[in-house]
């Protein structure tokens, strides 16, 4: 997602500035620029596309010495990758940049247009620098007026802010989204990063802050605004750094996932309603039916919202799997909401199918996590998932995100057209709250699933099933598995096990039974005893024990099935990692595969 450099030194402060940037473009962006403050007068550069677009506007520019200044990188969530909507945004004399999201900027904004501000950009960010000016006019007291603007703000903010009104000084606070301040080895000398890759180098002891921590950063040092702080020591290694610790990306990003889902919802979970600023009412308005159209991971997350859109928003949903869809002459009608759905948008089967149904006249909706890609230009409408850049090529953080963001849908289509009702969409919103918990994992689990790896490196094949939402979640968990394992694995509906399959059963087939408390328990529960009764060996994932299970992976007891789909997802993609590391393979890169299929 969006990354942040700050700097106060008399080192050349663009450039420590770009490189900090650079340092962060892995997280993925679509628009760049600085704030730079020397002689009581800031100059700001911003550009769209990549850094060397805003590395030519800076070097273009005179160039004169500056004390400190801020950088950001920018993903779009409020208004469209411009620069006007980049980063770093003004007041008057003041500028910040933000990472996260401002619940209540709406409120905000309207509060000081009426005071007489005036706004460039379509963000929420903006409305920072404008409440602290606001304060500031009023106070003449910079400390004053950036407590009393943190104060007025709900969401996640982790900012930077400069001010001509106090020009030797940086103002901090995070709340959310990573920010990490740090002496330099130089005298002086300040920085600060959203992630440690920027700071390598160039500082020894950081302190990565606790949400609620901010203060004042000066060329005299660093000035808190409490005692819940404490100084660590940076990493030497920048990949190292850019894995926060992990062993792997992939591993970096199951772990993310918590924290990804909730950027994902912020300002788009309400009270009592889901919010999509990205799209209008009338995108759905005469529309009888959903056809959702995409290629592996995507396609289940896609399954997944099929049994979604029909329980919750009572509409008819199919999904195709894209690569075959271009070729079957599929029937398209005027009354189709048309969505694909891909992590990079430019996956190219998904692409075409996409382009049909634009030709066909269809309403079209993209849910991505890569703005200003080839389906985000094409489509009617978008939805970012806002996953940050997965660098694993199995994807894991995508799929979380992207069903997140069709569960959100398929209630907002529900609400939209009066079909679901008010209790049972509280009953929704209250389960959507509790999934970042529930993917906040568990050192027990991941400890069980080491465990368990070594148990699996050899047999001729795994089974996982599941019914219902859990039998797409059956396919991911195979699909995982064979993409950085190399080993044998298919998903099943449970139910169909004895319609052929459960001819393979015996103590070398693995099978991997997902078997929810709330959710058709006792059916695949004989499902499973069906396996077992042929000898088949079974792990099963569930809140219940199962006594003919011989492996066992508890999750927590829950009273919705999305949450229990949630804790098997993180089971499922530990365990795929933990049996890659134990036969040897390369998480991160598995042969054959590539992170962006532009071919077809």
């Amino acid at each position: 997602m969006c990354g942040i450099v700050g700097y106060i030194g008399k080192n050349d402060t663009t450039k420590i500035l770009l490189d900090g940037l650079k340092e962060l473009e892995y997280r993925g962006y679509d628009s760049a620029g600085i704030a730079v403050l020397g002689d009581d007068k800031i100059d700001v550069f911003k550009a769209l596309g990549k850094l060397h677009n805003l590395e030519e506007k800076v070097n273009a520019s005179s160039s004169r010495d500056y004390e400190l200044g801020i950088g950001h990188t920018r993903w779009a969530t409020h208004g469209q990758p411009t620069e006007l909507n980049a980063h770093p945004h003004l007041g008057e004399y003041s500028y910040v940049v933000h990472n996260g999201i401002i619940e209540n900027y709406k409120e905000l904004k309207e509060e000081l247009i009426n005071l007489g501000h005036k706004f460039v950009s379509q963000t929420d960010t903006e409305v920072i620098v404008h409440l602290f000016e606001n304060y500031n006019n009023k106070l003449n007291d910079t400390t004053k007026a950036f407590h009393n603007t943190i104060d007025r703000l709900e969401g996640a903010f982790s900012i930077l802010l400069i001010t001509k009104a106090d020009p030797s000084k940086i103002f901090f606070f995070k709340h959310g989204s990573p920010l990490i301040v740090a002496n330099g080895k130089d005298e002086n000398e300040v920085l600060f990063a959203s992630s440690d890759a920027p700071l390598i180098g160039l500082a020894n002891d950081v302190v990565y802050l606790e949400d609620g921590v901010g203060g004042i950063a000066s060329a005299e040092g660093i000035e808190f605004f409490n005692d819940n702080y404490s100084w660590a020591t940076l990493p030497t290694s920048k990949q190292f750094a850019q894995k926060d610790g992990f062993r792997f990306f992939m591993e970096k990003e199951i772990y993310e996932q918590s924290d990804v889902v909730s950027d994902c919802m912020l300002g788009r979970l309400n009270d009592d309603e889901i919010l999509f600023d990205e799209i209008d009412k009338s995108l759905i308005d005469g529309i009888n039916e959903i056809k959702i159209c995409a290629c592996g991971t995507s396609y289940h997350s896609g399954l997944t919202a099929s049994y979604l859109f029909e329980r919750l928003s009572k509409v008819k949903c199919n999904v195709e799997i894209a690569s075959e869809f271009r070729y079957k002459d599929p029937l398209l009608t005027k009354d189709t909401l048309f969505i694909v759905i891909s992590q990079s948008g430019e996956t190219a089967d998904t692409l075409e199918a996409l382009k049909m149904a634009k030709a066909a006249g269809l309403k079209t909706l993209v849910i991505c996590n890569v703005d200003n890609s080839s389906m985000t230009r094409t489509a009617d409408a978008t939805i970012l998932t806002r996953a940050g850049i997965e660098k694993g090529v199995a994807s894991t953080k995508a799929f979380t995100t992207q069903t997140v963001v069709l569960w959100m849908l398929a209630l907002y289509f529900g609400k939209a057209n009066n079909i679901i009702e008010k209790d049972k969409l509280q009953k929704e919103l209250r389960a959507l709250r509790e999934v970042p918990k529930s993917l906040i994992i568990d050192d027990a689990m991941h400890e069980k699933t080491k465990r368990l790896s070594k148990r699996y490196l050899h047999g001729h094949g795994f089974f996982f099933i599941g019914r219902d939402v859990f039998f797409p979640l059956a396919l991911e968990g195979a699909l995982k598995l064979k993409e950085i394992s190399y080993l044998h694995a298919e998903g099943y509906p449970a139910g169909e096990m004895k319609h052929g399959p459960i001819a393979l059963a015996d103590p070398e087939l693995f099978t991997i039974a997902l078997m929810p408390q709330n959710l058709l328990y006792d059916k695949i529960k004989s499902n499973v005893e069906e396996l077992s009764a042929r000898d088949s060996t079974i792990c099963s994932i569930s809140p219940l024990d199962f006594d003919l299970s011989d492996d066992f992976i508890k999750i927590n007891e829950t009273d919705h099935y999305m949450l229990e789909f949630f804790e098997m997802l993180i089971a499922l993609q530990l365990l795929s990692m933990e049996i890659s590391v134990r036969l040897g393979n390369d998480v991160d890169m598995p042969r054959n595969l590539a992170k962006s299929v532009t071919v077809e």
